[in-house]
């Protein structure tokens, strides 16, 4: 039997039913990284053989797990660990960085890297003058192939003068050229999905997604960097640790 079968304990003797325990075993096993994105969960009849529950329950177990995003069925082929992005709100990461540490294969799909005329809000934020241009990059951000958000940043040319040297990490070219981002102000809003942007997050025109806008500083406090990412629901998770 699958030693990773060991860590899932079912008690009948609770009040939460034993679906709904073995759904949140799983659910935690996921997440800890006991089953890997891409890899198949075991098949209703493995756990219901496993752990001596019926096959009802395992179904109904599997099927929270469907419905929470944590999974993806693939008629024919099984069960399989969708991707998943459980970042820190406290802590400044690239995307590049975050998906390598939990094991995934960060990838970009640019959509588009040019000169141009910054926005208002950008020249706002960033602290331009009336005539600065501005790099802007936007591109897909994916895991293994699957898109978990679409990202478009800004920076001032006298930071990122060349937007096409940029070929993966912007985190990564910024450090290399002597201009990391140091520290960040970011803010978490929900939005819904219009038609451009469910094409390219490949979601349901109107499913909610999560727009992260992140105003980076250079070490002399300098903003730098105005990044606006969308990301998608079933994938992202942000977390917040409090201390009293």
């Amino acid at each position: 039997m699958d030693s990773r079968f060991e860590k899932l304990t079912l008690d009948a003797a609770l009040a939460t039913p034993l679906y709904r325990q073995l759904a949140r075993q799983l659910e935690l096993a996921i997440r800890e990284g006991t089953w890997r994105a891409g890899e198949a969960l075991p098949s209703e009849r493995n756990l219901a053989d496993a752990l001596s529950v019926s096959r009802i329950t395992a179904r109904k177990a599997i099927d929270q797990l469907a419905d929470s995003g944590l999974i993806r069925r693939d008629r024919g082929s099984g069960t399989f660990i969708r991707p998943s992005m459980n970042q820190s709100l406290t802590r400044l990461a690239s995307f590049s960085e975050m998906l390598t540490r939990r094991g995934f294969t960060p990838h970009s799909r640019w959509l588009s890297r040019e000169l141009c005329t910054p926005s208002n809000e950008e020249n706002l934020r960033l602290g331009l003058s009336a005539n600065a241009q501005v790099a802007r990059l936007k591109r897909l951000r994916l895991a293994d192939d699957v898109v978990m958000a679409v990202e478009e940043s800004c920076l001032p040319v006298t930071v990122l003068p060349d937007p096409e040297a940029v070929e993966s990490s912007l985190y990564n070219w910024l450090e290399a050229a002597g201009r990391p981002i140091v520290r960040a102000l970011q803010q978490v809003t929900a939005v819904n999905a219009d038609a451009d942007l469910a094409r390219l997050a490949e979601v349901e025109q109107g499913q909610a997604l999560l727009k992260v806008t992140r105003l980076g500083y250079l070490a002399d406090d300098t903003p730098a960097e105005l990044t606006i990412t969308y990301c998608r629901t079933d994938y992202y998770d942000f977390n917040v640790e409090l201390a009293r």
